[in-house]
């Protein structure tokens, strides 16, 4: 794709003045002041459900996702839409038009440590920090999905007939398989304008390709030495980690006191270290933050790693797997040391490397990297460069991975999607933000699956992304503005 035909599509989108309809504009007000209350309402029902995939266990049978999806037929029978149970996709749907407008959204999350959270995560929590509604899901992206549901419901109460149907997608597998997603779409009839509420604004035309370089270290040692164990950090791959721990064996006073003036250097992040069973156990806070934004965080197995700098540790898989980080990662989040991997792209920016992950098998140790990755490079040349750089390594510090996972996701880069300019008119009218324009992400959203998909929320420019933190949130105000622009949205696409 050439650079210059967004740099125009960009530039039009720029000088286009907001164009909200008199009506349009009513309607927004109406769906606030009917359904604010009752949208809450709604998203406290979906988040009670803990809608997280398991393993080994399919979604259609998981009797979460199946109560899930009884509420959610629910709701479309109290509100007078049509519903469709597909297994891994529910369809609601309001109008019989040949054309359609597809709203696409999740209802499954990522896992959440309940320790971490002042209530349930799967209980929302209104009080603790008033305005604010705590709970896993309510910004990713279960409250998307109740203000959509809302929208929808305020057009009908006012016997408004649009040219387009309007269909909600709730996809149920996101987080964690595509696959079902991806098969279903062979059949599903693409829509006249696909929308994603499962981002941010003002209007996201560019997506980063999820990928992953995942190596597994397997060694023993004599341990007679200064070595390391237990080490272990993260709880999902596309969060950076808040946790991880360590325990070392046989330091002495002098490498002692290099930890403690290595730990000195760290900021941002918390890090005690307590005597336990004649070892020393490290442990570091950081703060979690989703994986497509990792500068919103503080990677806690990254620090970690970096208190071990200048420390000769004995070459077993733990040890390995902190020589490792700290040699192809540190705490550079672009993969500056690994190799010629990193690259950067005008628009969308530089892809962005993150350790998320150690996943521990007996004596085996996988380290789960999660990278975003901008259009801008062939996969092939990355893939190369990224085999390269693992296999220097290995013989610079004389070691060999078990086994090495590496997936090359697919960056999206639209110039054209004919919808895209009237969303832009929508956030600019009602947020008063004249210059907004279109934005990218690091993170993936199921737009790639459409023709011309673009995303529209639910998270606002400039505000942390709390998605698949340990303190994901949406605000009360937050829902009011989505469902104003929602409501706005659906009036605009449902007659163009």
């Amino acid at each position: 794709m050439k650079h210059s035909l967004l740099a125009a599509f960009l530039l039009s989108a720029f000088s286009s003045q907001a164009a909200v309809s008199e009506q349009s504009e009513k309607l927004a007000n109406y769906a606030v002041e009917q359904y604010q209350q009752a949208q809450i309402h709604t998203l406290e029902n979906l988040v009670s459900y803990p809608t997280v995939n398991k393993e080994g266990l399919a979604t259609p049978d998981n009797p979460d996702f199946i109560g899930f999806k009884s509420f959610l037929k629910m709701k479309a029978a109290q509100f007078g839409f049509d519903y469709q149970d597909l297994g891994y996709t529910v369809l609601i749907g309001m109008g019989n038009q040949a054309d359609k407008v597809t709203i696409v959204t999740h209802g499954d999350v990522q896992p959440a440590d309940a320790s971490k959270w002042q209530q349930s995560p799967f209980e929302m929590d209104k009080t603790s920090e008033p305005g604010k509604l705590i709970a896993r899901g309510t910004e990713d992206d279960k409250g998307a999905i109740a203000t959509a549901l809302h929208a929808m419901k305020a057009i009908k109460d006012n016997g408004i007939t649009l040219n387009n149907r309007i269909e909600l997608m709730v996809y149920l597998a996101e987080e964690s398989d595509w696959a079902p997603l991806e098969e279903f779409m062979k059949t599903y009839q693409q829509p006249k304008y696909a929308v994603t509420i499962d981002a941010s604004y003002p209007v996201v035309v560019a997506e980063k390709g999820w990928s992953l370089i995942a190596p597994t270290f397997s060694a023993t040692s004599a341990q007679t030495g200064l070595y390391v164990s237990g080490l272990k950090g993260g709880a999902f791959v596309s969060q950076i980690p808040e946790d991880a721990s360590v325990l070392v064996h046989n330091a002495d006073a002098a490498t002692v006191a290099k930890l403690h003036d290595n730990v000195a250097q760290l900021k941002n992040v918390k890090v005690a270290m307590t005597e336990q069973d004649n070892s020393l156990l490290v442990q570091v806070k950081g703060i979690s933050a989703h994986s497509s934004e990792p500068e919103a965080g503080e990677n806690a197995i990254a620090h970690l790693a970096e208190i071990f700098k200048g420390i000769d540790l004995e070459n077993n898989s733990d040890g390995q797997a902190i020589e490792f980080i700290n040699q192809l990662i540190g705490l550079d989040l672009y993969g500056a040391q690994f190799g010629e991997i990193g690259y950067k792209h005008d628009f969308m920016g530089p892809m962005t490397v993150s350790p998320t992950l150690l996943s521990r098998d007996g004596n085996d140790i996988k380290l789960s990297i999660n990278m975003r990755r901008p259009v801008g490079k062939q996969e092939a040349v990355l893939k190369q460069q990224i085999n390269e750089a693992l296999s220097a390594w290995q013989t610079t510090n004389n070691v060999t991975l078990k086994d090495t996972k590496v997936v090359i996701g697919t960056p999206m880069l639209l110039d054209g999607a004919p919808h895209a300019e009237a969303l832009l008119d929508i956030f600019k009218h009602f947020t008063g933000d004249k210059d907004a324009g279109f934005v990218s992400i690091g993170g993936g959203t199921n737009a790639k699956l459409f023709d011309n998909a673009v995303s529209f929320g639910p998270s606002m420019p400039g505000k942390k992304y709390t998605g698949h933190s340990e303190h994901e949130f949406i605000t009360e105000e937050q829902l009011a503005l989505n469902l104003k622009m929602y409501t706005a949205m659906m009036m605009k696409l449902g007659n163009m």
